[in-house]
């Protein structure tokens, strides 16, 4: 296993903290490029409602479809920790292709506004593991609802499960994420 994500939902407060620094660390310009995601999930009737939260970014997952379907092989799983990274200059853009985008059901691939945009996305903050620091949205999450690390590690550490209120975990492409999940109990 590498390198992946703890998500706790029940402490997330969509506070967007996350967002705002992932798309400030990576000079990421307004529009629709987002490389992490906070979605609202409105669970039951009124009186009985329930709100959770659920980050959405590239979960790096071990068999992950976008590295499957990319023509021009921009995108690569990196063996030494399973980061899925992408080459910009080898991608033909969204106005060619964007299959990536359509393989993963997690909304990670990503294309900014501008014409025949590059594919961008999560790359676990790369630079900043290289430095031993953690991404830049585990850092700046007030509520501490994020972590990363080793995928062993987050699962002994944190004790928790790979499904979550609003996530369809795929066994197929088996993302790296555990959950502390909002999830009814049987």
């Amino acid at each position: 296993m590498g390198l992946g994500f703890f998500f706790d939902q029940t402490r997330c407060t969509n506070c967007l903290a996350c967002v705002v620094a992932c798309k400030d660390w990576h000079d990421i310009p307004a529009g629709p490029a987002s490389w992490m995601k906070v979605v609202t999930i409105e669970e039951g009737l009124y009186p009985q409602l329930r709100v959770s939260f659920l980050v959405q970014c590239c979960f790096h997952c071990a068999a992950p479809g976008c590295v499957a379907v990319c023509p021009t092989q921009a995108i690569q799983k990196r063996t030494e920790d399973g980061i899925v990274v992408v080459s910009p200059e080898l991608c033909l853009g969204k106005d060619q292709c964007h299959q990536c985008r359509e393989a993963c059901p997690y909304s990670a691939p990503q294309f900014g506004a501008e014409e025949n945009s590059k594919m961008q996305k999560c790359d676990l903050c790369l630079e900043r593991l290289r430095k031993g620091l953690k991404p830049i949205c585990v850092a700046a999450c007030p509520m501490r609802a994020l972590d990363a690390g080793p995928m062993e590690e987050l699962i002994s550490k944190h004790k928790g499960t790979r499904e979550a209120v609003g996530l369809a975990f795929s066994h197929e492409l088996k993302p790296s994420i555990v959950f502390r999940s909002r999830m009814k109990k049987p």
